[in-house]
């Protein structure tokens, strides 16, 4: 709220509302309690969830079977209320995504971090040999640098499946994590960032399930990966192995923001939201289960 309160409705089967485990689910909002500070961020992944504080500490709750929580190894599986993430009482955090088992920071001083579940590389920190000369990737408990951006003062982030993306100060898009044809086109996984040549000055990045949209400087909305449902917006449902640019005679103004979730995306152009994708992730149902097309909620 305006007021810097948190409300939480929905499934609660891991903690993830932060009301306890009494419920296992509510239709009414019910307010989480237990920040220090009024909340100025909060994020929601596949069964867990964070909030940022006016202080800059991070509070989490919910699912934490890959340490995705960041609250160390002797952390509970389930965490249902919301904790304090000491590990980070050494910087400030600005903002947060958060994907299916995974979470990323961005501190004040545009330093990313990132913890949780590391296969396919979506943590960005990169592949450890084994005993045996093979490629690994092991989950992080607590947060980490990523070091490969050390130096690059991010102002964005996003988290999908098994993929993660960013946006430094000078408009450039990063991504990490799964590289299939899925996603971004290519075969193999990108276990660190790099950078998306095909799309310069960026000021937006969201990542759904397995697709991935950016909005320029100039209010340009560009969309790859899986195009399951129509999710991409560019008509058709066939996969899109590089960015493409999303033309709609509905988008009367630049686009501003964009939001993916599994299957479906939203983006505001001037003072309207359009959906597309999944069919029933915008209130339509479709007999085939999908809008291909932006829509006007």
């Amino acid at each position: 709220s305006e007021g810097g309160r948190v409300f939480a409705t929905g499934l609660n089967d891991f903690g993830q509302l932060g009301i306890g485990s009494s419920m296992p689910h509510t239709l009414d909002p019910v307010e989480v309690s237990g920040f220090h500070e009024k909340v100025v961020q909060i994020s929601a992944g596949n069964h867990h969830s964070c909030a940022v504080t006016a202080d800059g500490e991070l509070f989490v709750w919910g699912k934490n079977s890959s340490g995705q929580l960041g609250l160390g190894k002797s952390a509970g599986k389930v965490v249902s209320t919301p904790r304090k993430v000491d590990y980070l009482a050494d910087v400030r955090v600005k903002m947060t995504a958060l994907g299916s088992e995974h979470s990323i920071v961005v501190t004040e001083d545009g330093e990313a971090l990132s913890w949780g579940a590391a296969g396919a590389g979506r943590l960005g920190h990169g592949h450890k040999s084994s005993f045996l000369g093979f490629a690994m990737t092991s989950n992080e408990y607590t947060p980490r640098l990523i070091k490969n951006l050390d130096g690059i003062k991010i102002k964005r982030i996003a988290a999908g499946m098994l993929h993660s993306a960013c946006i430094d100060e000078k408009g450039t898009v990063f991504m990490f994590g799964q590289k299939t044809e899925k996603v971004l086109g290519r075969s193999n996984d990108a276990p660190r960032p790099s950078a998306v040549e095909e799309i310069q000055f960026s000021e937006e990045v969201a990542c759904g399930g397995y697709h991935t949209c950016a909005v320029t400087d100039r209010g340009d909305l560009y969309s790859w990966g899986s195009n399951e449902n129509g999710c991409l917006g560019l008509g058709g449902t066939g996969m899109v192995r590089f960015p493409e640019v999303v033309r709609s005679s509905l988008f009367k103004l630049p686009v501003s923001k964009v939001s993916c979730g599994w299957k479906h995306t939203a983006a505001i152009s001037g003072e309207d939201i359009y959906t597309w994708g999944w069919g029933g992730a915008n209130g339509t149902f479709f007999e085939e289960g999908h809008s291909s097309g932006g829509q006007l909620v």
